[in-house]
C-alpha cells in the first residue's frame, strides 16, 4: 500500500509538472491582480439548486432546435436577469436566434425484403438521406472482401452483406467505443459495395452493432445539421442507399430468390437554435469596451432511445454543469465588476456541431476584435475530486501562453488541482481539443482555453443526472474559471496570441 501511494503521487506530480505555474501573471498584462473580490458569491447550494432545475426532466434533455432548448433558454436568461446580468443579445435581449439546416430521411420512406415490409428505425435503418427508388435483386454477398468483390458483378443489384470490423478499429479505451466502431463499419462495408456498383446495400450488424441499433437509430432517423445549408451534406439523387438491419436479420437477407423495393426520400428544412448572451460592464472608461468571453454550451441530447428505461438524456454534467457555473460566476461580477467587461454566452446547439459558436463567431455581438479571451468550459463536475484538465495549454493547441499561464497561476493561487495535460495532445485518440466550443473562436485568432474534468461512463447516455454530479469540485471548478476572468478582467494589459499558431487539423 505504502508503495502504491508513493506512485500515485510520483504519477500526478508528473502529469503537473509540465504544466506548472509561475509565480505571477505575464509581464506582457501588466501588475499582478488583486485577489478575486466576489469568490464568496460562488456558492455550492446555488449551484447544486441551478443544475437540479436545469437537467430536471422538466427540460426534456434540451435538445437543440427544439422548443426544449428554447424553453431552457429562457430559464437561463431570466436567471442571468436575476443575477444582476444585463441583455447582450440581439435587439436588447439576451437571445441570439439562428437558423439551422438539417436534413434526414423522410417519413414516408419504405422498405420491403422478400415482400415484407420492415420498419423504418426499429427494424431497418437508412444510413444517411438520399433520394432513390430500388427494386432489384437481392445478392447475398456474406463476408466477402473487397478483393473477392472486386470479381462479382453487382452493378443493379440490391447486396447484402455481414458487417466486418473497421480498418481503422478505434481503441476500446475510447468514448461511445461501439457507436465509432459501428459507424467506421457502416462506412467501410457500404463504400466496397456502393464501388461495384449496387443499386442499394443492405449490411447485417453484428453483436456490437446490436447493442447500440436503437441508440444509433434516433441519432439517424435525426439526419445531418448545419448553419442552414453551410455544412449540411446534402442528399445525392441515386445514390444507392445503405440500410442496416441487426444481426438476426442475416437468415432472411441471405435467403435467395428474393427481391429489395426500396422508396427512399430526403426532406430538409430550417428552424432556428439560440445563443443565450448577457453582459456585466466594466468600470474602467477605457477598458470597459474590452471583453473577457465566458462559453459554455446549454444544449443536450434530448428523447432518445430508453436505456434502462429512462428515455431523456439530460445532460447533467454535458453540459449543465458549465451552464449554471457561468451563472455563478455572472453573479459575482454583478457584485464586484472588473475594468473590463464579462460577457457570457451559452451557446444553442453544441450537439449538432458547435452550432452556436461557429454562428457567434461570425456575428458577434460586440466587435470581434475586443474580445480579450474566451474561456470555455464542457463537463466540470465528474471524475477524480483533485482533478481536472485544461485543454489549449500545448502547442499546437496552445494559441496564447499568456492566457494559458493566468489559468495556470489562477489554479494554484485558488483550486489547486492536479491539472492534467494528456488529453490536450494532438496523438490522443479522443481528439478533445475539437469538440467543444472554444474551438471556433481559436480559429478566428481569439485566445481561448477549455476546462474540462473530462468524460466518465454516464457521458452521453441518460444516466448523466444532477444526483450523480460532484457539487464541491463543480465549486471549485467554478471559482478557477472566476479567478482567470478576474485577472484577465482587471489587468492592464491582453494577452497575446502566440506567433505562428495553426491547429493540427
Amino acid at each position: 500500500m505504502r508503495h502504491a501511494r508513493l506512485l500515485s503521487l510520483f504519477a500526478a506530480l508528473a502529469l503537473a509538472a509540465p504544466l506548472r505555474a509561475q509565480d505571477d501573471i505575464p509581464a506582457a498584462l501588466g501588475p499582478a491582480a488583486t485577489p478575486p473580490p466576489a469568490m464568496s458569491a460562488i456558492r455550492e447550494a446555488d449551484l447544486r439548486r441551478d443544475l437540479t432545475a436545469l437537467a430536471a426532466d422538466t427540460f426534456r434533455g434540451r435538445e437543440g432546435g427544439t422548443i426544449d432548448e428554447l424553453r431552457a433558454s429562457v430559464w437561463l436568461a431570466e436567471r442571468a436577469r436575476q443575477a444582476g446580468m444585463l441583455p447582450g443579445g440581439d435587439d436588447g435581449t439576451y437571445f441570439q436566434f439562428f437558423p439551422m439546416r438539417r436534413v434526414r430521411v423522410a417519413g414516408n420512406s419504405r422498405i420491403e425484403m422478400g415482400g415484407r415490409a420492415l420498419a423504418l428505425w426499429r427494424e431497418a435503418i437508412v444510413v444517411s438521406p438520399t433520394d432513390a427508388a430500388v427494386d432489384a435483386p437481392l445478392v447475398w454477398v456474406g463476408t466477402a472482401d473487397s478483393a473477392q468483390l472486386a470479381t462479382m458483378d453487382l452493378r443493379g443489384k440490391a447486396v447484402a452483406a455481414q458487417m466486418l470490423s473497421p480498418r481503422d478499429v478505434p481503441p476500446r479505451s475510447i468514448s461511445l467505443w461501439a457507436w465509432r466502431y459501428t459507424r467506421l463499419a457502416l462506412r467501410d462495408r457500404a463504400a466496397a459495395i456502393q464501388a461495384r456498383g449496387a443499386a442499394a446495400v443492405v449490411i447485417v450488424g453484428d453483436s456490437v452493432a446490436d447493442a447500440v441499433f436503437d441508440v444509433l437509430a434516433s441519432a439517424y432517423s435525426r439526419g445531418s445539421y448545419g448553419l442552414d445549408s453551410a455544412g449540411v451534406e446534402a442528399p445525392r439523387p441515386g445514390r444507392a442507399p445503405v440500410i442496416w438491419l441487426r444481426a438476426a436479420m442475416a437468415g432472411a437477407a441471405s435467403a435467395g430468390g428474393q427481391r429489395l423495393v426500396a422508396r427512399v426520400g430526403s426532406e430538409s428544412f430550417t428552424y432556428p437554435s439560440v445563443n443565450v448572451i448577457a453582459l456585466v460592464p466594466g468600470t474602467d472608461v477605457r477598458q470597459r469596451n474590452d471583453y473577457v468571453l465566458f462559453s459554455g454550451h446549454q444544449d443536450h441530447d434530448g428523447v432518445r432511445a430508453p436505456v434502462a428505461g429512462d428515455s431523456i438524456w439530460n445532460g447533467a454534467d454535458d453540459n449543465g454543469t458549465v451552464a449554471v457555473a457561468m451563472l455563478a460566476i455572472g453573479r459575482a461580477f454583478a457584485r464586484q465588476p472588473g475594468r473590463r467587461s464579462a460577457l457570457f454566452v451559452w451557446h444553442g446547439s453544441e450537439e449538432r456541431g458547435l452550432i452556436g459558436s461557429r454562428w457567434y463567431v461570425e456575428h458577434p455581438t460586440v466587435p470581434k476584435a475586443a474580445i480579450v479571451a474566451v474561456l470555455n468550459g464542457d463537463m466540470i463536475g465528474r471524475n477524480h475530486p483533485d482533478s481536472a484538465a485544461l485543454l489549449g495549454v500545448s502547442p499546437p493547441h496552445r494559441n496564447s501562453r499568456d492566457l494559458v499561464q493566468v489559468a495556470l497561476d489562477a489554479n494554484t493561487r485558488v483550486s489547486r488541482f492536479v491539472v492534467d495535460s494528456t488529453w490536450d495532445r494532438p496523438t490522443h485518440p479522443e481528439g478533445w481539443y475539437f469538440r467543444s466550443d472554444h474551438l471556433p473562436y481559436a480559429r478566428a485568432g481569439i485566445p481561448a482555453i477549455f476546462f474540462t474534468t473530462l468524460l466518465h461512463p454516464d457521458y452521453h447516455t441518460p444516466r448523466d443526472e444532477s444526483q450523480r454530479i460532484d457539487y464541491a469540485k463543480l465549486t471549485r471548478m467554478t471559482r478557477w474559471i472566476y479567478a482567470t476572468g478576474w485577472t484577465l478582467a482587471t489587468a492592464p494589459g491582453r494577452p497575446r496570441i502566440d506567433p505562428g499558431f495553426r491547429l493540427e487539423r
